[in-house]
């Protein structure tokens, strides 16, 4: 790798001459499929986009000029680029660098980009602010955006309001023709026919820069001027341009994994004055046979051999929780006509993929729109439909008002089928789902739920079938604990709001509530206190909201402290909910809470953010420890502080 190795900035890689630029790229390849392979991440967004990422800092004077990224999946270039070269092995690991732009770790990464459809929105706040900025005018920004993200209703908001502001933002469109699952929409087809002429768009300029000097146009008539010219050009080409038709100029499509071309395209366009936005296509996995063929499976395909493209599989009999939800749905579909799916740009990620195959005219993948997927179900159910929702819960926060407005108020029997709650791990920050328990059980006539096991996540699906107003059930991200052969009768439902002791010990004065799949960190927690002479009865609540009444009844009035264990924020979550109710029943017994606390929690493997956090099984141990340790003989609980 004699260029990459020696580029730890964009100012050396300006270095370069243009014929170096391929061989650049094909050492990034290299670097990537090895690396990647044994250390997971997003492989196929960030094959593709090589030469765009590498045409952008040979061409912009980054930091200065400021690349705004959405998402960040293609990023891996841009770090590599921009000093992290040799942290990148640990990337996405404790301690190592984010997975995604972050802008706490470079001044290259100008925002933070979990969530798909910012990217336009923020780019274009920065370039007007540089515009009302002294000696900042002439500064670049470009928002780098993907055919799936740019579907986003906040992206087309974005797209809005930079047609109505003065500013000179570059819009780049990386136009893979693939999602992460295959792209929807008219908005895909659209651009896969989209052409426009490049000589047209540079002899439009000089005409326009002629009119300027010559007063026949102003910035006042040039909206209008642009109007007109760009009916006439649909007239001509029996094609209208959505972008144009905003009045920002539109460029392509080219090849944008022809990087000397891109580099031309850009330098070209880089001073022009006003929004614009530049088609490239580029081939998910670029570089890499496998992911070429089958771009689907190798948006983020785990380990894998970088000599024959096998994936390297740990075996485990053990299903993924969203394979049971998958399985099950398809079940309940089978026998209930009015069951629909929906699933927003996440067919295989949720296993709704499963639904869509036995019934495809009943299962709806909407893109990158959450709060559409939302308010669409509602609609749905008003009209008499049975919607599962099956988003993650990440995701899931970008419907909040829908979730209000859209279908609690109405109390619509939605079903959200909430994937990947909790510490999701390597992903990070933007993609943990620790805030669906806070902000679902405060809206009125929400049910909350969330299984510790298959059996309890097949049953709450069936209860949810029947549940006449809007419930939501809550899983983790990875396997599954349990029988997945259990609970094969699709008739069996839950009490709603009733809970279960699963462990009963003699002489025991401590609870343990649980809510999740953490119920198990508990049962484990529990044998080694046991070995130690310590008593603890642990119970499954099931439900958040409503809440189990009798049963904290039984247990504030049998037990002399609690401790609650939850897979997300402490602050307004399950254990609140306990304290709450505890409060205003007029119960004075001691909590104390396990799970996320009050500040963001970065990358690394789900168990040892469970351990950093504090509420996996050895720290469900320490906390029953200590309150232990202020508990004397005669029962009483001395104070203590959380």
């Amino acid at each position: 790798m004699n260029l990459l190795n020696h580029i730890d900035s964009p100012e050396e890689l300006r270095k370069l001459l243009p014929e170096q630029l391929p061989q650049l790229c094909a050492e990034i390849r290299e670097y990537m499929i090895e690396n990647l392979s044994h250390n997971p991440g997003h492989f196929g967004s960030s094959m593709g986009a090589v030469e765009i990422i590498v045409a952008l800092h040979y061409v912009f004077n980054t930091p200065r000029d400021r690349v705004v990224w959405d998402v960040g999946h293609q990023a891996y270039t841009h770090k590599l680029l921009t000093g992290r070269r040799d942290l990148f092995p640990n990337q996405r690991t404790a301690g190592g660098i984010s997975g995604f732009p972050f802008p706490a770790e470079s001044v290259y990464d100008t925002f933070v980009c979990g969530h798909a459809g910012n990217s336009i929105s923020a780019a274009l706040g920065m370039a007007i602010a540089d515009l009302n900025t002294p000696g900042e005018a002439d500064r670049n920004t470009i928002a780098l955006v993907g055919d799936a993200s740019i579907s986003n209703g906040l992206a087309f908001e974005g797209l809005n309001n930079a047609s109505n502001n003065p500013n000179n933002l570059l819009i780049i469109l990386n136009d893979n023709d693939m999602s992460i699952d295959n792209p929807v929409g008219a908005m895909h087809r659209y651009l896969s026919d989209m052409t426009t002429s490049a000589s047209y768009n540079r002899l439009r300029y000089k005409v326009y820069n002629i009119f300027k000097r010559l007063g026949l146009v102003n910035d006042k008539r040039k909206g209008l001027l642009l109007r007109f010219n760009n009916a006439v050009k649909s007239l001509v080409s029996t094609q209208q341009n959505i972008f144009e038709g905003l009045n920002i100029r539109y460029f392509g499509p080219f090849d944008g994994n022809d990087v000397n071309k891109v580099v031309k395209v850009l330098s070209d366009i880089k001073d022009m004055k006003g929004p614009r936005i530049l088609h490239l296509r580029t081939v998910k996995g670029k570089g890499y046979k496998a992911a070429e063929e089958n771009p689907q499976a190798w948006h983020a395909p785990g380990n894998f051999d970088p000599e024959t493209g096998e994936k390297i599989v740990a075996s485990s009999s053990a299903p993924l929780w969203q394979e049971v939800f998958g399985d099950m749905l398809v079940r309940l579909a089978e026998k209930n006509d009015k069951i629909v799916g929906i699933t927003a740009a996440m067919l295989s990620g949720t296993s709704m993929n499963k639904m869509m195959r036995k019934f495809p005219k009943r299962t709806f993948d909407v893109g990158i729109s959450e709060g559409h997927a939302v308010t669409f179900a509602g609609g749905l159910a008003a009209a008499g439909k049975k919607p599962f929702v099956a988003i993650y819960s990440s995701f899931l926060q970008r419907g909040f008002d829908n979730i209000i407005h859209d279908v609690a108020i109405q109390k619509l029997p939605v079903v959200f089928c909430i994937d990947r709650a909790g510490l999701v791990g390597e992903d990070g920050v933007t993609h943990h789902g620790l805030f669906d328990i806070a902000y679902l059980r405060m809206v009125p006539g929400m049910t909350v739920a969330s299984p510790m096991d298959i059996e309890s996540l097949k049953k709450l699906m069936i209860t949810a079938e029947g549940f006449a107003a809007p419930i939501a059930v809550r899983y983790p991200r990875g396997k599954a604990n349990g029988n997945i052969d259990a609970n094969d009768d699709i008739e069996s439902c839950l009490e709603v709001g009733k809970g279960r002791k699963i462990l009963c010990n003699d002489n025991a004065r401590i609870a343990v509530l649980t809510i999740g799949q953490v119920g198990f960190d508990a049962l484990s927690a529990a044998g080694k206190l046991h070995s130690e002479g310590i008593c603890v009865d642990v119970f499954d609540m099931i439900w958040v909201k409503p809440i189990d009444e009798t049963l904290l009844k039984h247990i504030a009035e049998n037990y002399k402290a609690i401790v609650t264990v939850e897979d997300g924020v402490k602050e307004g979550g399950f254990g609140t909910a306990v304290v709450d109710w505890l409060s205003t029943n007029g119960y004075n017994v001691p909590v104390v809470k396990l799970g996320v606390p009050d500040t963001w929690i970065y990358h690394a493997k789900v168990d040892q953010l469970h351990a950093e956090c504090g509420f996996d099984s050895e720290g469900i141990v320490q906390a029953v420890k200590s309150i232990a340790a202020g508990m004397p003989a005669d029962g009483n609980v001395k104070p203590m502080e959380e």
